[in-house]
């Protein structure tokens, strides 16, 4: 019994998905800027796939049942992809790694964005401090034992 074809339209259709299915997709290349950061697109992609068909009999007409051999096939196939931008994942020049998301689906992500900038920007404020703090510290320290006694 030789292959339907049904089997050929199945092939070619999974062999075109597979060329389209690259991992390169998903996680994009990388674009360098001028400042050394490294910029990563990652998506999110969706395949759909449909194939289908069958065998048909004509109508009948002065031939007989003997002489027709077979009936015709009829078939088809489609897909679709869908490739929706996720993220962004930023590597800065400190080896900082940062996931930037594209859309900001609840309160919570923006709540949680806001808090990360803030902290951001007032550690290395509190940080100063410190060290300034340290400074004066050693310097009343270092005034104490060249007073004398």
């Amino acid at each position: 019994m030789g292959t339907h074809p049904i089997d050929e339209l199945m092939k070619t259709a999974m062999e075109s998905i597979r060329d389209m299915v690259d991992v390169n997709t998903i996680v994009g290349d990388a674009v360098q800027t001028a400042d050394d950061t490294v910029i990563i697109p990652v998506s999110r992609v969706t395949f759909g796939f449909a194939a289908g068909g069958g065998d048909y009999q004509g109508q009948n007409d002065s031939k007989s049942d003997s002489d027709n051999n077979g009936f015709p096939f009829a078939g088809g196939s489609g897909a679709g992809v869908k490739i929706h931008p996720v993220a962004f994942l930023v590597v800065g020049k400190n080896n900082t790694i940062k996931l930037l998301p594209v859309e900001h689906n609840t309160t919570i992500d923006r709540f949680m964005d806001f808090i990360s900038s803030m902290l951001d920007k007032i550690v290395p404020v509190i940080m100063n401090k410190k060290e300034e703090e340290e400074k004066n510290k050693n310097k009343k320290e270092e005034k104490k034992q060249q007073e004398p006694f």
